[in-house]
């Protein structure tokens, strides 16, 4: 596929080698190695792209046997993010018997998936990849649809928002759009900009929250997110807790990088094949990458949504030109949103407090 708002072709365009093609065998077994070096250890192994599918099953079936080999089954745990272009019956009876959670990237109705998502030719993938899509849930594989938010996403929330309930996907990650790097936020025709994000939000909320009042609940990750910091004071994702997270992203090379937002030849922290994690967590924070991304706007300091904004996601606020953070460029979207949605958020997890 040649999805035209690939941030990962963006990363790629900007260093030195664009593509490792796809990991070794070695390379894989020496990662579970180094991952699982006492017997009690776990790990979360979680397969991006480019397209991750693209190695083939074998390449998991020969992963997921060699890990289980090096410690307990329930200290592993296994997700794939995939475009859902390849995938079939078989790969559906595998996924489900090893218990991955998989996520399929699919942005609504044929009208919306293929006005940016298409094949290298430049047609359409839509009515292969909904029936995957439908094909594993039928399964019953553990799926998340993923969708990206763009400017025309953002203006037809309820509408898609529909679309996922009516064929019966219940799990939704939206994911709002990143503009390339070089490029000036907001100026691209599929961009986002705050005001449309923020009515996006106070859309789609609307109808998360009408359904969870009637008992007819859909997951949406973030609003879900909000729900578990509220109750818990951190959340599952790590771009909402104010600081980034401690995993790895390993290129098929070995080559290792603080973030998958991040693997760009200025943040390499080593090899694998190479590197024990003890070395690559000092050189992590010799460049202070995640001490970095704990920095506050000053605008941050006083606003009454910190507590739920946490400042966003690093990715978000940094300005690739001058390497500085600045206030995150969606900031306006989330007081909006919460401003208008803060009571209902406080409602459910009142109730969820509850049931605790």
């Amino acid at each position: 596929m040649n999805c035209t708002y690939c941030f990962y072709a963006d990363v790629s365009r900007n260093r030195a080698i664009k593509s490792y093609g796809t990991m070794s065998t070695a390379t894989a077994h020496t990662l579970i190695d180094k991952a699982l070096e006492n017997p009690d250890d776990s790990a979360s192994f979680g397969f991006q792209g480019g397209e991750p599918t693209l190695s083939g099953l074998d390449f998991y079936k020969d992963f997921v046997s060699y890990a289980r080999s090096k410690t307990k089954p329930e200290n592993l745990d296994f997700t794939l993010q995939t475009n859902g272009y390849l995938l079939s019956r078989e790969w559906a009876n595998w996924l489900k018997e090893n218990d991955f959670l998989t996520g399929i990237s699919l942005d609504g109705s044929k009208h919306f998936h293929d006005h940016y998502r298409k094949d290298k030719n430049g047609r359409g993938t839509y009515n292969k990849v909904f029936n995957n899509a439908k094909l594993f849930l039928t399964m019953g594989v553990k799926l998340n649809i993923l969708i990206t938010v763009t400017d025309e996403i953002a203006r037809n929330a309820k509408e898609i928002y529909s679309f996922f309930k009516r064929n019966g996907f219940r799990y939704l990650q939206f994911i709002p759009l990143i503009d390339p790097m070089e490029c000036e936020r907001g100026t691209l025709e599929y961009s986002l900009t705050p005001e449309i994000y923020a009515d996006f939000l106070i859309t789609l909320f609307r109808e998360y929250y009408k359904d969870w009042k009637s008992g007819d609940y859909v997951s949406i990750r973030y609003f879900d997110n909000l729900i578990f910091l509220m109750l818990n004071g951190y959340a599952e994702d790590c771009s909402m807790n104010g600081q980034c997270g401690s995993y790895y992203t390993i290129e098929a090379d070995g080559s290792v990088y603080p973030c998958d937002f991040y693997v760009r030849d200025e943040y390499l922290l080593g090899n694998i094949n190479t590197d024990s994690f003890s070395t690559l967590d000092n050189r992590r924070r010799e460049i202070r990458f995640v001490e970095k991304s704990e920095e506050i706007n000053e605008e941050c300091n006083c606003c009454h949504y910190f507590p739920l904004c946490r400042g966003g996601c690093k990715r978000e606020k940094e300005d690739f030109r001058t390497g500085k953070l600045n206030k995150a460029y969606l900031c306006h979207a989330y007081k909006s949103f919460f401003s208008t949605c803060l009571p209902e958020l406080i409602e459910i997890a009142e109730n969820e407090r509850m049931r605790l």
